[in-house]
């Protein structure tokens, strides 16, 4: 375990950034759990996947408006996820850039969505950049403050092995459950 926690201090800043170009809500999560701990430090993890979260959304939006004909033919198999989407936008306007952070599942399909419509790009790196440090500073403070309850759980995870995957289990069915539930509307 310790050698993982040596490997994460010295490599983890690096796996942040490229995990958080893709969505990082876990990393961010984990690397606030180990600033609690004293292993990594709080601000330069949110800084980092801030950063990463704000690159990936900006990457999706313009390789979608470069190739919009080749992401029209990938995308026919999520056209459920990408009218909810486009759904999305039309309700809430330019708060789904915000709300897209949050919800997974939808947070990569928005950028793709607004690459497809004719959506400002520099409007949208603008709110896209303010989400990305609000989400960056909420996931990253929440996870630092929880960490001494998460790492209590995760001790009584050790102590109790069997628990842990039923808990797992529940809570992938419930997160899937919502996630179908929200796409059919």
């Amino acid at each position: 375990m310790e050698e993982i926690l040596g490997n994460l201090t010295t490599y983890g800043y690096i796996i942040l950034f490229f995990y958080s170009l893709g969505g990082g809500f876990f990393a961010l999560a984990a690397a606030g759990v180990l600033s609690s701990m004293g292993k990594m430090d709080l601000a330069t993890s949110i800084v980092v996947a801030s950063l990463a979260n704000f690159l990936g959304d900006q990457a999706l939006l313009l390789f979608t408006r470069a190739n919009k004909h080749q992401m029209i033919g990938y995308l026919k198999k999520h056209r459920r996820k990408l009218a909810y989407a486009h759904l999305l936008m039309k309700k809430y306007g330019t708060w789904v850039i915000f709300l897209q952070k949050y919800i997974y599942g939808v947070k990569t399909l928005v950028p793709i969505a607004i690459g497809l419509t004719r959506y400002d790009a520099v409007k949208f790196a603008l709110y896209n950049f303010l989400a990305a440090i609000l989400w960056g500073v909420v996931i990253g403070v929440v996870s630092y403050l929880g960490g001494k309850t998460i790492l209590s759980m995760l001790q009584n995870a050790k102590d109790n092995p069997w628990i842990f995957p039923f808990v797992a289990v529940a809570l992938i069915a419930t997160i899937g459950f919502f996630i179908s539930r929200a796409t059919k509307k």
